[in-house]
């Protein structure tokens, strides 16, 4: 058993561990502090000592007026070159052991003077190169170098002529020049020691043997082939050429990658940081290169330490530590700061240490050591060996157990024993041993499989090992298994439904349920799905209510069902079906005239298939979206494109496309783009041709204007046609105004009141279209014109409908003395409203009839006849009533059910029943027509059945509407019978098929079909 051990708190026991260690330090000889302290501080409990080795070698801390012990830190009086120099380590040992801190060294910086003796004068040609020496004092620390000409104050500035060397102090002129001549004195600084000494000086002048010529570069200074560097330091690499013209100097990777952004050029370009592998040197007579090797090398890093261990007597340690380095570091163990060996329960193989069978002495402070050239460093950790008699007290057995018939149980006993304590078990007085169901493991824990009843009781675990027994009991209660009796299955939908998913159990009568629903992996808020989900039933039914359920709730549903002692689920999946979603991007492939190519993609078809597609137009002349007729006249499901026909010419169009399927009729899909049909000739004739009156010599027609929509094309006008009643000659104008209703035609040699015949036609620029039907238009007046006289008699009216009455009377005989007429004017208004807000409508000619439509059912209206011509109207005949009949029944034939054998057509339905304000059902109209022909047939009974004999060659369209004195009643939903050929194409058929309709399509019911051989 192994655990880590973590010491956070100041009164634990345990070994040192530093806080604080020595670290390298420079001290200055002349330095006006005469006390070194090197740190050194632990945390521990008990308190650690502290003892200093110097170069490995004890120090006698005695020797009080040298050494003494500030808390863990050595503090070393006056300081001796010889005496104190070296590597020191310190030692901090408490009861558990004692840990060594890492090395650290102690060196003292000084710098001497230079020698006296006089600097012997340099002499070189104007143009040569020339090196001066500097020859540093003795010295230990880093140093500094600088020149001083002429003991100006300021330094020799370094540039591309002339170069400081830090690695041997030298000063360097790449070609001299009448203005160097003087006294150079170099600079020394060691900044550790707090120090600057200058040299002699050493005179430059120039020789009067001419100037030098021109040379190649040659390099003076040269940093080594190989350099060692430190991972993450800097280093500095010289190179400085002597030469005529001064030499250019750069560098280069010998790879030829670039230099990285980390490298810093001083100003004479001498010398390169952090990493260089060429210096290249040149001018106009050559050049010349110095080649260097950088190598990195990395101190040793943990990558892993070694942890604190408490362990039991006879157990075995192992412990790894690895470091990271360049060159990878060695390995050393050591214990209680002393070098610890392999011996025949040691092991030590690289970074690894194992120790097998421990026993209390092995207990101490390790540490593992890594090293490499450039570094040591330390990982410490303690090992404990504890001997102790078991003990409960921090791991008792658990008091109380709960498992469920039929189930398993694992009892944990894990008392805290050193050597491990062997167990065993008793239940009650008995003692405990291992069959099919009951198992006791190595670690002392007892496992029992498919439990019963009778396991409850108490178990009692008994530890012993050689220092002593300890016992402890827990209790086992045992309760029956929670069952999903009735759970959850999958179910098939329409949407807007409401259903419910059961989940019942059976549980143990202590046990508290609790029910959770899940849908589609997402846990069910029923606070925030109040509008759909809400959960019912009691303590052990905790079902799931769907209301009014969306295409959205399709999915998997999970009832989770938690106790105390046990949890469980069961799952189940819902469809909800659904009317189809919109079908996608409406395109118009091809349009003419009439007709216009549309294609579309099917939407979703929500679960269920799509059986059929309708098209739909809109104008700007339509009220709303309308239906129309397309080829194929059916679209089923898999058809993607129609041609949408019985279009307006020159009329702009939106198309849409809606999808059903046997759950209903869904969402249209978005307009397509609105597009004009092509134009063509006009084929609507203007309606109400006539005329009359005006001046004499004036022949007036009137029309009616032919709306927008049915104009065909741009450049609409009328065509006037007409000629002498008798004659065979017609005489033509043209009206080109498209609002126009009226042309007048003047001739001085009109007859008064002459009949003229007259047809009016329609044009537009893709030619002349249809004439309308003969009028007869008679010609002006000649003088004042009197307006008619007499009343018209034998006034009758007649009700048809809930809506429409016939008005009859008589003609008038009419002259001259009593008004000529051209027409009559029906005035009529309700038994509530007045004379002056009578509707009001005309016939012209000797028409003495005339039907009144659009009038409200069960209703009372008085009407009244008078004559009118060009002068005015006449006076009005006495008034007659009429109550015009209720309301035709608003309910449609419901349940039809039909049967086809042969070539006849069977059908059946339920009478309908009318309202109190709703005419009597006299009897019904079958309307029936082929599906590729307009003609409609009608067939009517006094019956709810029919039999209808008709030639299958087509599929057939029926539709059932009730008859009754107030009119026509609302019509069923259109039924489609299949033509017989698509049911078989061979033998004699014999075919039923039941169908009910329903207010959002047809459900068909049975179906049964038969063939019999030829």
């Amino acid at each position: 058993l192994t655990l880590l051990f973590y010491f956070a708190e100041e009164d634990t026991l345990h070994g040192p561990i530093f806080i604080q260690e020595p670290y390298d330090i420079t001290y200055s000889i002349g330095s006006e502090d005469s006390e070194i302290l090197l740190n050194c501080t632990a945390n521990g409990y008990p308190l650690p000592n502290y003892r200093w080795k110097q170069n490995g070698t004890d120090i006698d801390l005695t020797m009080s007026y040298h050494y003494r012990l500030v808390e863990g830190s050595l503090a070393i009086n006056n300081p001796h070159t010889k005496q104190d120099i070296g590597t020191y380590q310190c030692l901090a040992t408490n009861s558990f052991g004692t840990i060594l801190s890492r090395k650290a060294k102690l060196q003292f910086a000084y710098l001497g003077n230079f020698e006296t003796k006089t600097r012997s004068t340099v002499s070189v040609r104007e143009g040569q190169g020339v090196v001066l020496l500097c020859g540093p004092p003795p010295h230990y620390g880093d140093i500094s170098y600088a020149w001083i000409f002429n003991d100006n104050p300021l330094y020799v500035q370094e540039d591309s002529r002339r170069f400081v060397s830090q690695e041997t102090g030298n000063l360097y002129i790449a070609k001299v020049e009448p203005s160097d001549v003087g006294n150079y004195t170099c600079v020394v600084t060691n900044a550790k020691a707090q120090q600057s000494v200058r040299g002699p000086p050493t005179p430059l002048i120039l020789r009067s043997d001419g100037v030098m010529g021109e040379y190649e570069p040659k390099i003076e200074v040269r940093f080594p082939e190989t350099t060692y560097a430190a991972k993450g330091s800097s280093v500095k690499l010289e190179c400085f050429a002597l030469g005529n013209p001064v030499p250019s100097i750069n560098w280069k990777r010998s790879d030829g990658h670039p230099l990285s952004r980390k490298i810093k050029h001083y100003k004479s370009k001498g010398v390169l940081e952090i990493q260089s592998y060429e210096c290249i040197t040149g001018n106009i007579r050559g050049r010349n290169i110095a080649r260097g090797q950088l190598i990195i090398y990395a101190l040793p890093e943990w990558d892993k330490k070694i942890q604190n261990a408490y362990l039991s007597l006879y157990d075995s340690l192992f412990w790894e530590c690895k470091a990271s380095g360049k060159p990878s570091p060695s390995y050393s163990w050591l214990k209680n700061g002393e070098p610890l060996m392999p011996e025949e329960r040691i092991q030590i193989e690289n970074g690894t240490l194992t120790i097998t069978m421990l026993n209390m002495t092995d207990s101490g402070l390790y540490q593992c050591v890594a090293e490499n050239k450039y570094n040591t460093i330390y990982a410490n950790a303690e090992l404990r060996v504890i001997a102790s008699a078991p003990d409960f007290s921090k791991n008792p057995v658990k008091q109380m157990s709960v498992a469920q018939v039929g189930g398993e149980v694992t009892i944990e006993c894990k008392p805290n024993a050193s050597p491990r304590a062997v167990v065993n078990w008793k239940k009650g007085t008995n003692d405990l041993r291992q069959n099919k169901r009951i198992f006791m493991g190595e670690d002392g824990s007892l496992k029992i499989y498919n439990i019963t009843k009778t396991d409850a009781g108490v178990f009692t675990c008994i530890a012993m090992n050689p220092f002593g027994v300890a016992r402890n009991s827990g209790n086992l209660v045992v309760k029956e298994r929670t069952v999903i009796t009735v759970p959850p299955s999958k179910m098939d939908v329409t949407v807007g439904e409401s259903i419910v998913l059961p989940c019942q159990v059976s549980h143990d009568p202590s046990a508290e349920v609790v029910f959770t629903w899940s849908f589609n992996g997402n846990v069910i808020d029923f606070k925030r799905g109040v509008n759909h989900f809400e959960r019912i039933g009691g303590e052990s039914v905790g079902d799931l209510m769907i209301r009014n359920i969306q295409l959205n709730h399709s999915g998997k549903y999970v009832c989770m069902v938690q106790t105390t002692i046990d949890s469980l689920s069961s799952a189940a999946d819902v469809i909800v079906r659904g009317p189809p979603g919109p079908p996608q991007d409406v395109i118009v492939e091809h349009i003419s005239s009439t007709t216009a190519l549309l294609s579309w993609r099917p939407g979703t078809d929500n679960n269920s298939p799509v059986q059929i597609y309708s098209v739909q137009t809109r104008t700007p002349f339509s009220v709303g979206w309308q239906a129309v007729s397309t080829v194929p006249e059916i679209l089923n499901g898999r058809t993607y494109s129609a041609t949408v026909t019985g279009l307006n010419p020159w009329v702009e169009y939106e198309f849409r496309v809606v999808a059903g399927n046997s759950i209903g009729i869904g969402e249209p899909s978005r307009p397509s783009e609105l597009l004009r049909t092509k134009a063509s000739i006009p084929l609507v004739a203007p309606t109400n041709v006539s005329g009359g009156g005006g001046s004499r010599s004036e022949l007036v027609i009137t029309w009616e204007s032919v709306p927008e929509e049915l104009q065909n094309g741009e450049g609409f006008g009328y065509i006037i046609m007409f000629r002498p009643l008798g004659s065979t000659s017609w005489t033509k104008a043209v009206v080109s105004s498209v609002e126009s209703s009226k042309y007048i035609y003047r001739n001085e040699s009109l007859m008064p009141l002459f009949p003229f015949e007259v047809k009016v036609g329609v044009y537009n620029n893709e030619g002349e279209g249809t004439l309308s039907s003969i009028s007869i238009v008679y010609a002006g007046e000649d003088g004042k014109i009197l307006e008619p006289q007499i009343a018209p008699s034998g006034v009758s009216v007649q009700s048809f409908s809930a809506s429409e009455v016939e008005v009859s009377w008589n003609a008038i005989a009419w002259n001259r003395h009593t008004g000529r007429v051209l027409g009559y004017e029906v005035l009529y208004w309700t038994d509530d409203s007045k004379e002056t807000a009578a509707g009001k409508v005309r016939v012209s000619g000797n028409v003495t009839a005339k039907n009144i439509t659009g009038l409200k059912a069960n209703t009372l209206y008085f009407a009244t006849i008078r004559a009118y011509n060009t002068a005015g109207t006449g006076p009005s005949s006495t008034p007659v009533n009429i109550t015009t009949k209720k309301s035709p029944p608003s309910q449609p034939p419901a349940n039809i059910a039909w049967k086809l054998t042969n070539s006849k057509i069977c059908l059946n339905w339920e009478h309908v029943k009318t309202m109190e304000n709703e005419s009597e059902v006299l009897g019904y109209k079958i309307l029936y027509r082929q599906n590729r022909q307009s003609k409609t047939h009608i067939l009517e009974t006094n019956n709810t059945s029919a039999e209808i004999m008709v030639p299958f060659e087509e599929d057939y369209l029926i539709e059932i509407r009730t008859v009754s004195d107030g009119g026509d009643g609302s019509s069923s939903e259109e039924i489609r019978i299949p033509k017989m050929s698509s049911l078989n194409s061979r033998g004699t058929k014999s075919f039923e098929l039941v169908v009910h309709v329903v207010t959002n399509g047809i459900m068909i019911l049975s179906c049964i079909l038969t063939f019999s051989a030829l």
